[in-house]
C-alpha cells in the first residue's frame, strides 16, 4: 500500500481514537480488501500507541458468534490487542466508564482467560489452551468503531484493532476451569431488563477453541501468548448499544455479577 501508506492510515485511526472523530470505511475510501494489509495497519497502530506509553495486556477475539457475524455481515473471526489504557478495574463487582470516552459504544459479554503458561502456534488445540490457563473470569468488552455508523467490512474492523473500545473482568476463578464452558450460561440485563443471553458454545463452539484459533492465527505474524496475558474469547450474545445513563449487569452461572455503569 503506497497511497496512503500503512503508517498514514495508522495515524488516521489514532486521530479518530483520540479525537472521537469517525472516518469513512477504509474498504470504501481507499478500496482496502486485503486482510493481510488490514492487520499491517492494526500492527502499525499498536506500535504507534506503544511508542507513546500504551501497554498490551493481552488479546481480544472478535466476530466469533454467529449472532455477531450476522449483525456485522462478516464471516470469520478477527483479533486485536487489549490496550491497558482502556482496562477498567472492577471495584466490588462494579465498573464505571465515561460514555464520552467512546464514539459509538456497544457492550458484549465474554469469558476471559488468564494464561499461566505461554503458548505459540501453529497446531495449538483447545485442550492445550485449557491446560495453559491459570484462571477464568466473566468479562465485558466495550466494542467501539472509528468507522462511521459501524459500516464495517472485515478489513475495516481488523484495521481498527478489531473494534476495540475497552474491557473489564470479574474475579478470576480456578473453579471455572472445571466447568463445561460450552454450556456455561450468561445473561445481560440493561437498565433492569433482560437484553441478551447466550452460552459458551456461541464462541466458535467452545471458548477455548476460539482462543486456540487466536494463538494459531498469531503464529502467522510471529506472535505468541505469554504468561500473564489476558484473552477475551469473543461475544456469547449480540452486542448491546450503550449510552450515558445505561447500567448493564452481566450474570454468568456460578459467578458473581459484574455491573457496568455508563456515566
Amino acid at each position: 500500500m503506497s497511497k496512503p501508506s500503512v503508517a498514514a492510515l495508522a495515524h488516521m485511526l489514532n486521530h479518530a481514537w483520540e479525537k472521537r472523530a469517525p472516518i469513512p470505511p477504509l474498504s470504501e475510501s481507499i478500496g482496502l480488501t486485503s486482510v493481510e494489509e488490514a492487520y499491517a495497519i492494526q500492527t502499525r497502530w499498536t506500535e504507534l500507541r506503544l511508542a507513546h506509553g500504551e501497554k498490551i495486556m493481552g488479546r481480544k477475539i472478535g466476530l466469533t458468534s454467529q449472532a455477531i457475524q450476522q449483525q456485522f455481515k462478516v464471516n470469520e473471526p478477527d483479533y486485536g490487542a487489549l490496550w491497558g489504557s482502556r482496562y477498567y478495574t472492577a471495584q466490588g463487582g462494579q465498573v464505571e466508564v465515561g460514555a464520552d470516552t467512546f464514539l459509538q459504544p456497544r457492550l458484549e459479554g465474554e469469558i476471559a482467560f488468564l494464561f499461566g503458561q505461554g503458548l505459540r502456534g501453529p497446531g495449538v488445540t483447545w485442550n492445550q489452551v485449557l491446560a495453559a490457563t491459570e484462571a477464568l473470569a466473566p468479562a465485558v468488552e466495550i466494542i467501539d468503531s472509528r468507522i462511521e455508523n459501524w459500516r464495517i467490512k472485515l478489513v475495516d474492523t481488523i484495521a481498527d484493532n478489531a473494534s476495540y473500545g475497552g474491557f473489564a473482568v470479574g474475579p478470576w476463578s480456578k473453579q471455572m476451569l472445571e466447568v463445561d464452558l460450552r454450556l456455561l450460561g450468561m445473561i445481560i440485563q440493561q437498565n433492569g431488563e433482560a437484553a441478551a443471553e447466550g452460552i459458551g458454545a456461541a464462541a466458535l463452539g467452545h471458548p477455548a477453541k476460539s482462543v486456540a484459533w487466536l494463538i494459531n492465527k498469531l503464529a502467522e505474524f510471529g506472535i505468541r501468548l505469554e504468561p500473564g496475558d489476558i484473552v477475551i474469547s469473543g461475544a456469547l450474545a449480540r452486542a448491546l448499544p450503550a449510552a450515558a445513563g445505561d447500567t448493564f449487569i452481566l450474570e454468568m452461572f456460578g459467578q458473581p455479577p459484574l455491573t457496568v455503569k455508563f456515566t
